[in-house]
């Protein structure tokens, strides 16, 4: 604790408190009260002009015209359409889908039995046996002068026309 030192001077007692020196009691500053007091109500009065505003604002949005509602009424109906239209279109391009992959099946399945037909024809052909018929039937190789070559350019067939 501070030790105090009891001193008299000039009929006035007055009291030492350590070796420290005091705080001096400043005089409060009502100028600063007040100026923080105006501030306060200035914010408050800002406040109230902002709530204001809005609640006028909320009660213009909420004022609603047959103008507005007629847009509004023909947006909705916009999206609407435009909404069944793609579900439309997307219902279409499903059904192509599913017809297309049907026909591939389709095509995959001809081609596999086209093979199958024909790998059974070549295998029950004797070629010795037709060799020796077209013999029986006059037929001859052809000559140099009958063979005809063609060249084929991108194309998977081609078209013969007899002379």
């Amino acid at each position: 604790m501070s030790r105090q030192k009891e001193r008299r001077s000039y009929g006035i007692y007055t009291y030492e408190d350590g070796n420290t020196v005091r705080r001096l009691e400043t005089v409060p500053d009502y100028h600063e009260e007040r100026e923080k007091r105006k501030e306060e109500r200035r914010v408050s009065e800002q406040k109230r002009r902002r709530r204001r505003a809005a609640r006028r604002n909320r009660e213009r949005a909420l004022k609603m015209n047959a103008g507005y509602v007629a847009f509004l009424s023909v947006c909705v109906m916009v999206v609407a359409l435009t909404s069944v239209a793609y579900v439309d279109l997307q219902s279409d391009l499903i059904f192509r889908q599913r017809s297309i992959e049907t026909l591939q099946s389709e095509i995959s399945t001809l081609k596999l039995e086209n093979d199958a037909a024909y790998k059974r024809i070549t295998a029950s052909i004797d070629l010795k046996a037709v060799k020796k018929q077209a013999k029986k039937l006059g037929m001859k190789y052809p000559t140099d002068q009958q063979i005809r070559y063609y060249t084929i350019e991108n194309a998977d067939y081609m078209t013969q026309y007899s002379d």
